[in-house]
Parts: structure tokens; sequence; C-alpha cells
């Protein structure tokens, strides 16, 4: 039986992104305008769709929780972020470690439930138009998001209690940006058997039945999209879900390589850049990729515009 240190770990040392010193300023300013620019651009999205009545639809009523959920995300990894990289690491108590791992897992699995949400939405609107209204009525979009958040609640609560229950005996470095599973399971002085098992049982539920989900949509969608006979009406159709799958390729995509790059020696450096690809990039691509890519966003700017100039010069 190994003997456990009596000491329990009670601060936690994050060692940040540990970037040279010559260009700490410019990351730390960098990160400040992402963190920034993603607040403001996922509040806008917000505030467009609760403004426009011409995106009082399932499609956008999603995405509002995924820009509810982006803030969540931001907001939890980057004021943290921006502190190590200024001090080159931060010290925080053990139980704001575990608080920002558990809004940290509510996110990300929100994320993933939206985005599959948002598929489905994408699937009955290209290969069941004429259905559409009928399937994705206001009480199923309600139902299917008051379930997203409730899954995500609930699976973050179990991986919290379940890690805040096991015995930390040091040392205190974790080597990362924020308290992400892996780094705190290295700090336990316990058997991590039981919460691996469980972190995969998540992974499956969480990760990989959204993204096998996603993937047969589209698989039906690409099959329905070259069925339409002209060029124009394929890349019409197209343009409604290539938003979408663009979120889901950068998303996924930064996901799968976390957990297949092995996590040791110089491999954290490719880990922490990869965990910024869904921590931070994500959150800040998807208003971009949605206004820019987005017609129906686009026409709400321009009339919220043209509302506050006529208001202006009418005065």
């Amino acid at each position: 039986m190994v003997e456990k240190n009596v000491s329990r770990i009670t601060m936690i040392h994050l060692l940040g992104l540990q970037t040279p010193h010559i260009i700490t300023f410019l990351i730390f300013f960098l990160f400040l305008l992402i963190y920034c620019v993603t607040i403001c651009g996922n509040l806008l999205i917000i505030l467009l769709v609760s403004y426009s009545k011409s995106l009082h639809s399932p499609m956008y009523f999603f995405l509002t929780q995924l820009s509810v959920s982006d803030i969540l995300l931001v907001t939890d990894i980057l004021p943290n972020t921006l502190h190590a990289v200024l001090m080159k690491g931060i010290i925080i108590s053990f139980s704001n470690c575990i608080s920002q791992f558990y809004f940290f897992s509510v996110s990300e699995g929100l994320e993933c439930f939206l985005l599959t949400v948002m598929c489905y939405d994408r699937y009955v609107a290209i290969c069941k138009p004429l259905h559409y209204t009928l399937l994705m009525n206001f009480q199923l979009c309600w139902m299917m998001i008051i379930t997203c958040w409730v899954l995500s609640l609930l699976e973050g609560l179990i991986l919290t209690l379940t890690v805040s229950q096991l015995d930390f005996c040091g040392p205190n470095i974790v080597n990362h940006f924020f308290c992400d599973l892996d780094p705190i399971l290295q700090l336990s002085c316990s058997d991590t058997a039981n919460i691996l098992l469980e972190m995969t049982l998540m992974t499956i539920i969480n990760v990989l039945i959204p993204f096998f989900t996603i993937i047969i949509s589209y698989v039906y969608i690409i099959i329905t999209i070259f069925k339409i006979p002209s060029i124009t009406g394929r890349q019409k159709v197209f343009s409604t879900c290539s938003s979408h799958l663009t979120v889901v390729c950068i998303y996924y995509g930064s996901m799968v390589c976390v957990y297949l790059v092995p996590h040791r020696g110089e491999s954290w450096g490719i880990t922490k850049f990869l965990s910024l690809m869904y921590t931070v990039v994500t959150p800040l691509m998807n208003p971009i990729i949605y206004s820019l890519r987005n017609k129906d966003l686009k026409e709400a700017v321009a009339k919220i515009i043209n509302h506050c100039l006529h208001s202006h010069f009418s005065k």
C-alpha cells in the first residue's frame, strides 16, 4: 500500500503559457483583445436575435444559446490566463481550481450538445423541409435546450464531485493555463481508475455520440444537396449549414487532437496550443463565422444601424 502524504494541497500553481518575456505584453493585449471581442461579438448575436423578428427561428434561438455557452467558457478561462501571462504563472486556491474545472466541463459539454441540436435543425430544414415547421416547434426547441443544459450541468457536477473526493498531496504545480482534468489528476495520490472510467463514459456521451450524430446527419444533408438539380440551388442550400460545419470542424478537430497527443514532456506546448483552439479561438470565431456567412444577421445589423442613424438625424 502506498503511504500518502498527510498534507493536502490547498493552493495550485498554474504555470500558464510560459511565453518569452519579450512578448509578454503583446500576448497579454492580444488575449485581452480576444476576450473583449468574444464577449461583444456573442452579446451582439444575442441582442440581434432578440431585437429582430426575422431572426425568431429555431436556428437563431440555438445560436443565442451557443453564444451564452461561449461567454461562459471564455469568462471561466481567460481572466486567469491574462493574470498568468503577466505574472509568468498564477497561484489560486484548490477550491477555485475545482470551480474553474466545473464551469469548463459544463460549457464544453453544452457546446457539444448545442452543436448537435443545431445540426439536427439543419438536417430537418434541408432533408424534411415540408415538415420543418411541424417538427421544429417552439415546445421542442425549449425541451432540447433545457435537456442540453441539464445534461451539461449534471455531467460537470458528477465529474467535479468525484475529483474533489480524491486525495491531493503534491506537487501543486499544474503545467497548463487552466484547471483541466488531466493536469489535476497528476496531482493526486489516490487511485484515479474510477474517475478515468467515469471520464471515458462522459466522453462517449458528450463527445463521441454527438460527433457521430453530426457526421451521420451531414451524410444525409450532403446526399440531399446532391439531389438538387441546379448548381445555384445546391450552393444556396449548402450556405445555410456551412457556418455550422466550419465551427464543428474547428471545435471537434482541436478537441480530438488534444486527446490524441501524448501529455508528456515537450508535447505540453502542443497540448496548450490545441486547448487554446477550443477554449479561446472557437468562442471568438463562432460569432465572426456566423455573422460573415449569414445574410440574415448582416441584414439585421444593417437595419439596426439604419434605425440608429435615422433616429439620430431626425432629432
